[in-house]
């Protein structure tokens, strides 16, 4: 009689053991169940911040581009400073190395700005060289590219012209600058420029030119000043 109330002990503990076993899998199966709804939920999330990382990583590119843009303008004449001419410069000389191109570096250096800073004060020097940039900029092509070196010193950089075309550029810019006159305190005043030429081509690098164009500008300047005791 005892063996067969443990066997039947046995035979219920079994049967519980197995519908504990089947509650689980019935658990396992909803939970599985509810994990494969919500997928769908999920990719829908990981889109939406996908988009709004692009849209983040579009927003801080463009920021750099303008903050870059900012560290290669002259902020008061709105052209390219030193920086930003040194990379417009070695990009093209680069296109001319490349496709046996043509093109000439102008340096320009205003000729009495110090005397007008010191006599009329740097509001009137601003003034003189905004009208310089504005002289420049409409007796040049809008392919070719003004900056200011520093200073009163700056850059032209011309494309597709010949030695010669390259030097009548320079004296023409030259008489336009002369022929700037300013009213300051009821007197009439003028600044003048002197232009150095430096002709690129397969060999020129950044530096080279620079000082090449610096050098032929130094020269000009002695020989206007020459002219001028003369």
């Amino acid at each position: 009689m005892r063996m067969r109330k443990k066997t039947r002990a046995a035979a219920s503990g079994a049967a519980k053991q197995r519908k504990r076993a089947a509650v689980v899998r019935k658990t396992a199966s909803s939970r599985v169940g509810t994990v494969s709804v919500s997928r769908p939920s999920t990719a829908s999330d990981a889109k939406l911040m996908i988009r709004r990382l692009k849209a983040q990583l579009a927003r801080a590119q463009a920021r750099i581009e303008e903050l870059q843009a900012s560290a290669e303008t002259d902020f008061l004449l709105d052209i390219l400073n030193r920086r930003g001419f040194e990379r417009e410069l070695a990009r093209s000389i680069a296109f001319i190395k490349r496709y046996r191109a043509s093109g000439a570096l102008i340096v320009l250096d205003v000729d009495r700005l110090k005397p007008i800073n010191d006599a009329y004060g740097h509001a009137a020097g601003d003034q003189v060289l905004k009208a310089i940039v504005a002289t420049v900029s409409g007796r040049v092509r809008a392919s070719d590219v003004i900056g200011r070196l520093g200073g009163d010193e700056f850059a032209v950089l011309l494309w597709n012209l010949s030695e010669t075309d390259a030097r009548a550029k320079a004296a023409t810019l030259e008489q336009a600058i002369d022929s700037l006159t300013f009213v300051f305190r009821g007197s009439n005043v003028s600044a003048g420029a002197s232009a150095g030429v430096a002709i690129l081509g397969p060999h020129s690098d950044v530096g080279r030119a620079l000082d090449e164009a610096d050098h032929a500008m130094y020269v000009r300047k002695a020989q206007r000043r020459h002219e001028s005791e003369i």
